[in-house]
């Protein structure tokens, strides 16, 4: 559970200071992208418990 939060707490910092830099996000800008995503961490973790 700790490695979640500090990933989730990682990557507000990272989204923070992106848009305070005028930078664009280092993620999918949209909903669809970000389930795309999530998408290839589900058929990893398939794969995986198959093999």
């Amino acid at each position: 559970m700790i490695q979640v939060l500090t990933a989730t707490l990682s990557g507000f910092i990272v989204g923070a200071l992106f848009s305070f830099l005028n930078l664009p996000a280092p993620a999918p800008p949209n909903l669809a992208g970000v389930m795309g995503v999530f998408g290839v961490y589900l058929g990893l973790v398939f794969m995986k418990s198959i093999l």
